[in-house]
């Protein structure tokens, strides 16, 4: 009986002394479209840069602070919003020459496979659509940022991400000499989600 009680107490002890495994919880994050910035750039006639953005850009962020590989992105930009500060320019790239807006109202980015870096760098490799086209591209991003809480008590983070297209990749091909082929593409993500 009394080794009976030793070997029990020996069980407990162990247990009580065995690691404890936490499991990690994925995180979704609201893209916020109102601190958020989708800008690209482009050479015009060889000799300068035209810079522009998007004024909206709306989608979800999931990602697991302990394995930061499984980290995905779902974004949506809508078109229509483009902005270049040029008005006639704008309506330009909104026309079927460009953008086509009516028929193709948002291009979207949906992460296949995350790699990641050293301080705080990711490879992230996704499915970019465009004007109807579907084409592999990889940010090269930095973050995420440290999580905090803002006033009203929801806790927000940022990222920033960087590539380059090819727009004949994507079926827009006008205007050739005048506007060049590559464009810069820099996103400013903000990211936010309820406080728990």
């Amino acid at each position: 009986m009394n080794n009976h009680k030793i070997n029990v107490r020996a069980l407990v002890a162990v247990l009580l002394s065995a690691p404890v495994v936490c499991v990690a919880q994925v995180q979704t994050w609201q893209i916020d479209p109102n601190h958020t910035a989708a800008q690209f750039s482009v050479r015009h006639m060889g000799i300068s840069t035209v810079r522009g953005g998007f004024d909206k850009t709306t989608g979800a962020v999931n990602y697991d602070p302990a394995d930061p590989s499984k980290l995905s992105i779902d974004a949506t930009i809508d078109t229509a919003t483009v902005n270049t500060r040029v008005q006639m320019r704008d309506n330009d790239l909104r026309s079927t020459k460009y953008l086509d807006v009516a028929k193709y109202p948002a291009m979207t980015f949906r992460s296949t496979r995350t790699e990641v870096g050293g301080n705080g760098k990711f490879k992230i490799t996704g499915d970019l659509t465009i004007h109807g086209v579907t084409k592999q591209v990889v940010l090269d991003v930095e973050g995420p940022s440290e999580a905090i809480k803002d006033p009203r008590g929801n806790v927000r983070m940022g990222a920033s991400a960087t590539t380059v297209i090819n727009r004949n990749d994507f079926g827009i091909t006008t205007m050739h000499g005048m506007i060049g082929d590559e464009i810069q593409i820099v996103l400013d993500v903000e990211m936010t989600r309820p406080a728990k």
